[in-house]
C-alpha cells in the first residue's frame, strides 16, 4: 500500500472507553511494526534479502523511500528511477505492507511518525559511530536495531558502474 503514513487512526467504536472490544493500542493491534529505509534504486536481490529478511523480523514492515532529492544531496547523483516508481515496485511486494517517502535522515523523526519497534539496516554499519548513537538512543524506546547480513556481490553503485561501461 502506497501511503504518506500520517496519524494512526481508530474506529469511532474503539474511541468509546466503555467499549469491552476497544483496542489498547495501535501496537496491540498491529503487532511487531518494522521499518527500513533506502534509496531502492535499480532493485536488486540484495534489497529483495534484506526486505525478506525484515518481514520475516516482524508483523509489518513499512519501508522509507529516499527522495530523489535527498538521494542527490547525499550520493552527488539523482537516482536512475525516479521516487514514485521505486516506491510503487516496493509496494508490490508481498513483504512489503506500506511505503512512505524518506524525505530527510532523522531516524529519530520517523519513529515520531511511524512507532515502529524494529529498525532493520545492513551489517555494513554495524559498529559505527552514527548507528551506535542511534541504538543508544532507541533503547529507552524499546526500539530495536536488527543488522542483516549485507549481499556483497551486488550494489546499485556497482550495477551503475558496469551499465556506464556496457
Amino acid at each position: 500500500m502506497l501511503a504518506d503514513y500520517g496519524p494512526h487512526r481508530r474506529a469511532a467504536s474503539q474511541d468509546r472507553q466503555d467499549d469491552p472490544y476497544r483496542i489498547q493500542s495501535y501496537s496491540a493491534l498491529m503487532g511487531v511494526i518494522g521499518y527500513t529505509a533506502g534509496v531502492y534504486d535499480m532493485f536488486h536481490i540484495g534489497h529483495l534479502n534484506l526486505l525478506r529478511r525484515a518481514r520475516a523480523g516482524c508483523d509489518r514492515l513499512i519501508v522509507g523511500v529516499t527522495t530523489d532529492e535527498l538521494a542527490s544531496a547525499r550520493k552527488g547523483r539523482a537516482p536512475v528511477i525516479p521516487l514514485p516508481e521505486r516506491m510503487e515496485i516496493l509496494a508490490e511486494l508481498r513483504c512489503v505492507d506500506d511505503v512512505v517517502r524518506q524525505e530527510d535522515m532523522d531516524k529519530r523523526a520517523a519513529w515520531e511518525r511511524l512507532r515502529f519497534h524494529r529498525m532493520f539496516v545492513g551489517d555494513d554499519w554495524k559498529g559505527h559511530p552514527k548507528w551506535q548513537a542511534l541504538e543508544a538512543e532507541f533503547a529507552p524506546l524499546g526500539v530495536e536495531i536488527v543488522y542483516f547480513p549485507y549481499t556483497a556481490h551486488v550494489s546499485s553503485s556497482r550495477l551503475r558502474g558496469e551499465a556506464a561501461r556496457s
